[in-house]
């Protein structure tokens, strides 16, 4: 039996590599990094399909160097430890470390990704870890602080459609049977951005007709696939379509909509606990101090998921999910941290002032650590005014409320404390 097509297809070079430029194009950071043979442990996070694992090998090839894959799904501690124990003794024979790599990397426990840390720290392995799901929740930080993170896009209409000329083209099953691809939006539409998914789908159409000289319409792919619904991944559609639909409901304050599309994530045998991290993410960054009541809410729902378990976890999801959505909404916090962020990337350390500093010693006493802080209980209304940033910033401002009533009161507290500096 033949090679499923995704896998004939699967490109053995980064000539061959479709998609991702911003990563392994002409001059890009991880090109260059493959070229010069000096790689480092990274992270690939991005949707199903995109390359995250073929990527992977092509840098092995490039590197020339021993390849060892394991699945986070049915690998333990064991294995990880058998493939370490692997590396070091084919490390004597080789200029550059042998490539670890781990799919799915987010399925791994704590103890799990504990195992590979000092492998990583002292070079036995160049490691690499793909995974679907946000690395800064699922990888752990001494890991994660170990690595580079690359983030990979969903494929673009483009590359979507030169894969497709390849595969009818080049591939050695499907270009003997004269295939003309008449029409793609279907093609596209259902692949979702995902190659593996375009692969499969071309690949069914193609055999469901069961001869040469297919011409493939829109309304052939849309009649094979509803008659062989499985046919494509469900899971990426799920999970980078639906979701954003879900947290925009939810958003943009329509509780029907945000229903309908969790109940969408739960036929679809999605993780509850997927669907509760998402609804803390809502919590914080549109809901926010318009109504601090819905992280409260939004992390009850988590816990609540995780001690009673499915189907009845559904209850207190929807019971969040239908608070959330008609709940007030602000993101002046979201965007106070993101222009606070941006402000610290472009101006450095800057130094604290004196007189916020600890002074634990009698030198630091002597150097002007801690003199002239004031302390806020000791004076009326528990504040005074004093200079909280360094001074080069001591002028700056990054949050701005947002006038909802409850945080229209956080903001005339602070026009009361602060005056005109708070006055918008």
């Amino acid at each position: 039996m033949s090679q499923p097509l995704a896998e004939r297809m699967r490109p053995r070079t980064l000539e061959q590599y479709i998609g991702q430029k911003h990563l392994v194009g002409k001059g890009a950071v991880l090109r260059n990094m493959i070229e010069a043979r000096r790689v480092s442990s990274f992270l690939l996070w991005g949707p199903p399909g995109v390359g995250k694992t073929t990527l992977a090998q092509i840098v092995a090839n490039q590197m020339e160097v021993p390849f060892y894959t394991l699945s986070a799904v049915t690998s333990g501690v064991k294995d990880v430890r058998e493939v370490i124990q692997k590396a070091e003794s084919n490390r004597f024979f080789q200029t550059s470390s042998p490539i670890l790599f781990i799919d799915e990397i987010h399925r791994f426990s704590k103890s799990q990704q504990d195992s590979l840390l000092g492998a990583v720290e002292k070079g036995t392995v160049t490691f690499i870890g793909a995974t679907t799901e946000n690395p800064s929740f699922e990888v752990i930080r001494p890991l994660l602080s170990r690595c580079q993170l690359y983030v990979l896009k969903s494929l673009e209409k483009d590359d979507l459609l030169e894969l497709l000329e390849r595969a009818v083209h080049e591939d050695v099953v499907l270009s003997q049977k004269n295939i003309e691809i008449r029409e793609s939006g279907a093609l596209l539409r259902y692949s979702g951005g995902d190659a593996r998914k375009l692969l499969n789908i071309l690949e069914l159409v193609v055999e469901s007709e069961g001869k040469d000289g297919v011409v493939i319409t829109d309304e052939l792919v849309a009649m094979r696939l509803q008659q062989n619904p499985l046919a494509y991944d469900k899971d990426g559609e799920m999970h980078y379509d639906i979701i954003s639909a879900f947290i925009k409901s939810i958003r943009g304050s329509d509780p029907d909509a945000a229903l309908y599309w969790m109940a969408r994530m739960i036929e679809g045998g999605e993780d509850p606990q997927f669907i509760a991290r998402r609804l803390i993410i809502s919590a914080s960054e549109d809901i926010g101090l318009a109504n601090p009541n819905a992280l409260l809410l939004a992390n009850a729902a988590f816990d609540a998921v995780m001690k009673i378990g499915w189907p009845e976890g559904r209850i207190p999801l929807a019971e969040a999910v239908v608070y959330l959505a008609t709940s007030p909404k602000s993101n002046s916090a979201y965007n106070g941290i993101n222009t606070a962020l941006g402000v610290v990337r472009e101006t450095g350390n800057l130094p604290v002032p004196l007189h916020l500093r600890n002074a634990p010693t009698k030198l630091m006493a002597e150097l002007g650590y801690s003199d002239g802080y004031k302390y806020s209980h000791d004076y009326p209304g528990h504040f005074v005014r004093q200079q909280f940033l360094p001074d080069e910033l001591q002028d700056a401002r990054f949050w701005h409320g947002q006038h909802s009533p409850a945080e229209e009161k956080l903001y005339q507290n602070m026009v009361n404390c602060w005056g005109d500096r708070y006055k918008e």
